[in-house]
């Protein structure tokens, strides 16, 4: 399927998907097949390398950038430029990226074997039997002022150079250049961080299908009330995102919070997981779940109630409560700025809720390639005073969040403080923070 063609598919599966403020279609959200997810990832990457990479160079002062990995121990940002039929690199792979007269980028392989359509040939072994020979031949003709590598302290993501290949490349590499090498690190965040708009129109699909799937296991078509446990649903997750042939990046996760005399703890949840309970009539349910689709990732948490005999409705309290973590949502996002490092943001946001009454935790990551992505952190749930390095790095435009919070509220009727956990994905554009298929502003009901 030409890639046009998929975009105009996307574009009709939106027109009825991304509404505000949760979009609950009553058909499952159209999923492509393999060879038309191929297509879409291939594409994005070209226009990626084309359309973005040469801003980000340019803005981050680097003329070539330099990626080197062996099969199996993969850099996580060059497994983000590898084609869609590529599930790991061959042998020793070396992607390059250079600055060329034009303004623009050229892109080159130094491999064994061809990478797709983006990437250049670099190394031809009848003439040049060491693939090393031929990356130094590009080097010197393109003569760097700097070549960036991917060490960092502060992101995982960007620390991708394992020291067997660094020394490999310092042996091989002139000496004249040995002293140009810097750290890839804010062009590799920034690459990971930045969607271009074809992935955003996309992305909200995405969410929409994350959406989806957890409407459907919080309801009676999925739990038998008396019957059901919380751990039968996580696996009932696990399983469905396997037979609509997607992925899961984490396991997940189902809790129960209910009027008994059992306190809800959360900090030791976090670190020990929920225990495994049979879900009753009255329970709030809540889940933590995410797909990986397209090389995009969800990260979503939601609640819903179990309705009793008669009820068809939440309770009041339950409801009031939600809102409260809405409008936790609410002043949290609207500290957004370009330029303000996630600590200054958490501080705000803190600051603003607790003057309004409520109790918050904030732990808030970026989103995009990898769940826990690189970018900007704001907050975590056991630092809620700030995250030294990745805390201190600035928002930037056309970045996506999991916008993850929660607030506790004392609940009356059940003589117990209870937390409303939410998670929603986002996009921070010029226009602000927001939901790329709106949040949940209402309870799912389990009738």
């Amino acid at each position: 399927m030409q890639y046009n063609k998929l975009l105009l598919i996307s574009a009709c599966l939106l027109a009825t998907l991304f509404v505000s403020p949760l979009v609950q279609a009553s058909e499952p959200p159209t999923i492509l097949s393999m060879k038309e997810r191929a297509a879409f990832i291939n594409k994005i990457t070209e226009l990626r390398v084309n359309t973005l990479m040469p801003s980000l160079m340019k803005q981050h002062n680097t003329d070539m950038w330099l990626l080197i990995s062996r099969e199996y121990n993969e850099d996580p940002i060059l497994k983000t430029m590898l084609p869609a039929t590529w599930l790991a690199a061959r042998r020793t792979t070396i992607l390059l990226f250079a600055l060329n007269k034009q303004g623009g980028v050229d892109a080159y392989a130094i491999a064994p074997y061809k990478i797709g359509n983006v990437f250049k040939k670099g190394w031809d072994k009848q003439t040049q039997p060491s693939q090393w020979q031929a990356l130094n031949t590009l080097i010197e003709q393109y003569k760097p002022r700097n070549i960036a590598l991917n060490t960092s302290t502060d992101w995982a993501h960007a620390d991708g150079l394992v020291l067997g290949d660094y020394k490999t490349l310092m042996a091989n590499l002139p000496a004249t250049y040995h002293n140009k090498i810097i750290s890839a690190e804010p062009l590799a965040v920034a690459w990971l961080e930045q969607r271009i708009p074809e992935e955003v129109e996309m992305y909200k699909h995405i969410v929409a299908i994350a959406h989806h799937i957890i409407a459907e296991g919080f309801s009676g078509k999925t739990i038998t009330v008396g019957k059901t446990t919380s751990d039968d649903l996580v696996w009932w997750f696990r399983e469905h995102v396997k037979e609509l042939k997607l992925q899961t990046w984490f396991h997940p996760s189902v809790a129960i919070q209910r009027a008994d005399a059992k306190s809800f703890n959360h900090e030791e949840s976090f670190t020990n997981g929920y225990d495994d309970n049979v879900i009753q009539a009255g329970d709030l349910l809540h889940v933590d779940f995410g797909i990986t689709y397209l090389r995009l990732n969800t990260d979503t948490q939601q609640h819903a109630y179990v309705l009793k005999e008669n009820e068809t409705s939440a309770p009041n309290y339950l409801v009031e409560a939600l809102k409260s973590g809405n409008k936790l949502q609410d002043i949290f996002t609207n500290q957004f700025a370009v330029g303000k490092t996630g600590n200054e943001v958490l501080a705000a946001a803190r600051k603003a809720a607790i003057a309004q009454g409520l109790k918050p935790t904030i732990y808030t990551h970026p989103l995009g390639y990898h769940g826990h992505a690189a970018g900007t952190t704001l907050g975590m749930w056991d630092s809620q005073q700030g995250v030294p390095g990745d805390g201190d790095y600035p928002l930037h435009l056309n970045t996506a969040y999991s916008i993850e919070l929660n607030n506790a509220v004392f609940i009356k009727q059940w003589n117990k403080e209870i937390r409303i956990m939410l998670e929603e994905d986002a996009i921070f554009d010029k226009s602000g923070v927001w939901y790329l298929n709106g949040r949940q502003t209402q309870l799912l009901l389990v009738k």
